[in-house]
């Protein structure tokens, strides 16, 4: 108990140099963090997808379903196709879209079936997964869509700033009026990609389910409302869309289709960092979220799915002798859930302690 009150004193003094070392952020650049009400605030004032998030969602109350613009191709209701290849998006664009995303249409769970060409190997799925979530990222950059990396996504950000190795899939939000924009302007349209040395050359196909106008969860069977395909072999990155579903009994509460709940403030405003070298988003209040859907448990367990935590290298390695599958959550049903941050062993005490500062 003394040892600990020395820990959080210690804590406590750094954070006070800390704070009094950096200058505030003002919109002008500096490394500093303002106080969270007055970030909050500044947000809703200059950012215009947030102003248009929160008068789309929180003001007339009305959801225009500008998706509702696609071009019926069946009688199947919500069978839709794309928009039509105008000159205005000369992008190229796949013959019809997905009617659905229900999980088992696609082999294995983690494959869409269309592209699908054999189940690839470790090496393949994390080189796959690496430049796709890169080529995202730097297409929605480019085209200014606003997204951020979510859920396993994020954790794998937590850890190390890459993907978590024994990940199939990889998660990303957006609004939904992003996400509507998205599906009016994008959906079906193919994008290339180069990586930084010139070696890797992929393709991806951004398809959005019709049924992204439906805020609900209905039958389930429309969880995911986009992917991001690699078409060469059907490995995808699902997007999702969070939106504010009961204004009235639960106000600046978003939720997805798949009983993710989240206050508006804790997603905005954004946090800009880096996710496998490219320029990526995550939520502002990104350790809370990651409790509330892992438990803390998942910041410090070190040995996961056949793999081990190198404090030296910060990477997830292959080690054989680590636990898997049921054994791996039965192990970690039995570690000890930390009663604050200054307990996580991603990098050692003192780099946690620097990790928070930086953040908060």
């Amino acid at each position: 108990m003394q040892m600990r009150r020395m820990l959080l004193g210690l804590v406590a003094l750094i954070s006070a140099v800390s704070s009094a070392a950096v200058m505030p952020r003002n919109g002008r650049g500096g490394g500093g963090k303002l106080s969270r009400p007055a970030f909050s605030k500044l947000a809703r004032q200059e950012p215009e997808d947030t102003k248009y998030f929160r008068k789309f969602f929180f003001g007339d109350r009305s959801l225009a379903i500008e998706v509702l613009t696609f071009r019926p191709v069946s009688d199947e209701p919500g069978f839709v196709a794309s928009p039509p290849n105008t000159p205005a998006f000369p992008l190229p664009r796949a013959d019809v879209t997905n009617p659905g995303f229900d999980s088992n249409t696609d082999l294995t769970g983690h494959y869409d079936e269309r592209f699908f060409s054999g189940v690839v190997d470790y090496d393949a799925r994390l080189d796959t997964l690496k430049h796709m979530v890169r080529a995202w990222l730097l297409t929605t950059a480019k085209e200014g869509i606003e997204t951020w990396i979510a859920h396993g996504t994020l954790l794998g950000w937590w850890w190390n700033g890459q993907i978590l190795p024994w990940d199939w899939d990889l998660d990303v939000q957006m609004s939904a009026d992003t996400l509507t924009m998205i599906g009016d302007k994008y959906n079906m349209t193919r994008h290339k990609y180069v990586s930084e040395d010139g070696l890797v050359v992929r393709e991806y196909l951004l398809d959005v389910n019709p049924w992204i106008w439906q805020r609900v969860r209905g039958d389930g069977m429309n969880v995911i409302d986009a992917r991001w395909i690699d078409v060469r072999n059907g490995l995808y990155i699902d997007i999702t869309g969070i939106a504010e579903t009961q204004p009235d009994s639960m106000p600046k509460i978003l939720n997805c289709k798949n009983y993710h709940r989240y206050h508006v403030n804790d997603i905005w405003p954004l946090r800009d960092t880096t996710f496998e070298g490219a320029p990526a988003k995550i939520p502002y209040s990104f350790d809370e979220i990651l409790i509330a859907e892992y438990r803390s448990k998942a910041l410090v367990v070190t040995e996961y799915e056949g793999h081990r935590w190198n404090t030296k290298s910060k990477t997830w390695d292959l080690a054989n002798d680590a636990p898997a599958g049921p054994e791996a959550e039965r192990l970690s049903n039995h570690i000890r859930e930390p009663e604050r941050y200054y307990s996580v062993e991603s990098g050692g005490f003192f780099y946690n302690v620097f990790r928070l500062l930086h953040w908060w």
